[in-house]
């Protein structure tokens, strides 16, 4: 039985139900940067997947093939993340195409990492950092999918 696995879907599932019935039904009623801003900033905290790099955090004997891209690929979506706070804020007319940058390569980052850590067996070598993927990839992957509606069907022109 894969317990990551579970942890993985029903987390998933519960941040889609909160999603459907708190976000969504917004989505046509809110502006693109009230929706936009606090999703940005929840991913601009995914530097905390550099845990995967730090002894303490994970156990000895991770392998390196999912902890070096997860921690990377984490730590290039904050920075993005951040870039897009900005142009956001600022309504800029680089705002959709970094948002959507910023998206791209943080769901395919989350892509990789699942696939990873499945892949190479690192679920028991996660120790104290088994919380980010049992808890905090669920909500990332969800308010992903959020960002790919707006940017498809709401959002129109710089913010």
């Amino acid at each position: 039985m894969n317990i990551l696995a579970i942890n993985l879907l029903f987390g998933t599932l519960v941040f889609w139900i909160a999603a459907k019935i708190y976000l969504i039904p917004k989505l046509r009623v809110w502006e693109s940067s009230a929706i936009m801003l606090p999703i940005l900033l929840l991913h601009s905290l995914r530097h905390l997947g550099l845990m995967f790099l730090a002894p303490g955090a994970v156990y000895q004997g991770i392998p390196s093939e999912f902890a070096t891209p997860a921690a990377y690929g984490d730590l290039v979506a904050a920075m993005l993340a951040l870039v897009a706070i900005a142009a956001v804020t600022a309504k800029s007319q680089f705002a959709r195409p970094l948002v959507a940058l910023f998206n791209v390569e943080g769901m395919l980052d989350l892509i990789i990492a699942i696939t990873l850590a499945t892949v190479y067996g690192a679920a028991p070598f996660m120790g104290p950092a088994y919380w980010i993927p049992a808890f905090w990839v669920p909500a990332l992957l969800v308010t992903h999918y959020i960002v790919f509606l707006v940017l498809g069907k709401r959002w129109a022109g710089p913010m």
